[in-house]
C-alpha cells in the first residue's frame, strides 16, 4: 500500500513539473495560450423612470 501511494505522489510531481515546462515552452514549440483579441459591442437597455 505504501509503494502505492509513494508512486501516486511521484506521478502527480511529474504531471505537475511537466505542465509547468509545457506552459513556459509551448510558445516555442507553437502552442498559443493569448486570449482572443474581438471587440464586442452589445447595446444595452437601461429602466430608468
Amino acid at each position: 500500500m505504501g509503494r502505492l501511494i509513494k508512486f501516486l505522489i511521484y506521478l502527480i510531481c511529474l504531471c505537475f513539473i511537466g505542465l509547468v515546462a509545457y506552459a513556459y515552452l509551448g510558445p516555442f514549440f507553437g502552442a498559443d495560450f493569448s486570449a482572443p483579441q474581438d471587440e464586442v459591442r452589445e447595446p444595452v437597455i437601461l429602466n430608468v423612470e
